[in-house]
């Protein structure tokens, strides 16, 4: 999303706000005739720069059935409000409604919160999630919606087209690339969720079993919590395999404003939730500094299931046992790290992937582990 939230402070009384659309919170179902097949939700914070090519993307889509755009603007100080006005009548000439609202506080409250007014001034059966600095390919709401539809407890993405060519290529490379399966095994890496927020395409019935958007603003990574809780929630995850999104890197980007070490937290929570209860012992991956941060980061219980560290690099092995130097225990607990063919799975992995010219790959292929069985990827 354009621009860096603040936190969340208090916005302007409800009554106060400049409106076009409802100013409840509460969602009021239309009549079934009068309800969008697809709402794009859009959150809008000073993306003056980007608004005339994300708008004019939206109008271009091929999908024939109906269809609106729900904006919400979180206090921008910017034009961008007056340039959303200017593109109301031509949405309205294509038959495609825009509700536009949001505040004029000089405190933004926060992506989650913008995302969250979007929706429930929204009446789609499907809600597409739009950042205002991107922009969709014509027929992106038309696959994603034949996904969705056909799936309908899953949170469907698609492939994208990183702009500036060649920014993020790791990343990039890493959201297009993953198999239906790692949809679903990959989701505890530093990457986030396998299928990214500027992608998301959903029914509206899921998205209100799963909940609403974290609303803390600056800070919180409200896109990882609301894909964690649908993955609690038993929902799965698609991905339509076309470029249906370009993806724009700026440095203003809301991204950014993410302390790596919340989103740190946050992961070795789920792990720890999803994978680690499951399991009676493991081995870590790494006996360098990424592997022992997990295993310092692990609760008391989940310390003591780490049978080993295992790594290819002969100093640390050599050094036969990684002694953890803060525990209040005596004697301090001793962990034997080993060589990678000396070790046994089950394997929490904490070596970044696509880092090591294919090392890695290939040391956990000659093993024939499987993953999501056998092993996780955490860095």
């Amino acid at each position: 999303m354009s621009d860096t939230h603040g936190s969340g402070g208090d916005s302007e009384p409800e009554s106060k706000r400049p409106r076009t659309a409802s100013a409840s919170h509460e969602r009021c179902d239309p009549a079934e005739g009068a309800r969008a097949a697809v709402s794009v939700i859009m959150p809008v914070f000073n993306a003056s720069d980007w608004l005339d090519e994300c708008l004019q993307a939206i109008l271009e889509q091929d999908f024939l059935d109906r269809m609106e755009l729900s904006v919400y603007d979180d206090g921008s100080t910017d034009n961008s409000r007056e340039l959303l006005e200017r593109w109301r009548q031509r949405f309205e000439d294509r038959g495609r409604p825009m509700l536009i609202s949001g505040h004029s506080s000089s405190s933004p409250r926060g992506v989650g919160f913008a995302k969250n007014q979007a929706v429930r001034q929204s009446s789609g059966r499907f809600l597409c999630f739009q950042d205002a600095d991107d922009i969709m390919r014509p027929q992106r709401v038309r696959l994603q919606y034949e996904a969705a539809a056909a799936n309908p407890n899953a949170i469907v993405g698609c492939k994208v087209c990183r702009v500036p060519e060649g920014s993020t290529e790791r990343y990039t490379r890493w959201i297009n690339s993953l198999s239906p399966e790692q949809l679903l095994t990959q989701v505890y890496t530093s990457h986030g969720p396998t299928v990214i927020m500027p992608t998301w395409f959903c029914s509206r019935d899921w998205f209100e079993k799963v909940g609403l958007f974290n609303e803390g603003g600056k800070g919180v990574p409200e896109d990882l919590l609301f894909f964690y809780q649908s993955l609690r929630r038993g929902g799965h995850v698609i991905r339509v395999d076309e470029c249906l999104l370009v993806y724009r890197y700026h440095e203003h980007a809301a991204t950014h404003s993410v302390l790596e070490e919340t989103i740190w937290s946050h992961r070795v929570h789920f792990l720890q939730e999803r994978v680690l209860s499951q399991w009676e012992s493991f081995t870590v991956w790494n006996a360098g500094k990424q592997g022992r941060r997990l295993y310092r980061s692990l609760s008391a219980t989940n310390q003591k299931k780490v049978k080993a560290f295992c790594d290819v690099d002969e100093n640390k092995i050599h050094k036969g046992f990684y002694t953890y130097e803060e525990s209040k225990e005596r004697p301090k607990p001793r962990i034997p790290v080993l060589h990678f063919t000396n070790a046994s799975p089950p394997f929490i992995v904490c070596v970044k992937l696509d880092m090591t010219q294919g090392v890695l790959e290939g040391n956990l292929r000659s093993l024939q582990l499987k993953e999501g069985v056998h092993y996780y990827h955490f860095s």
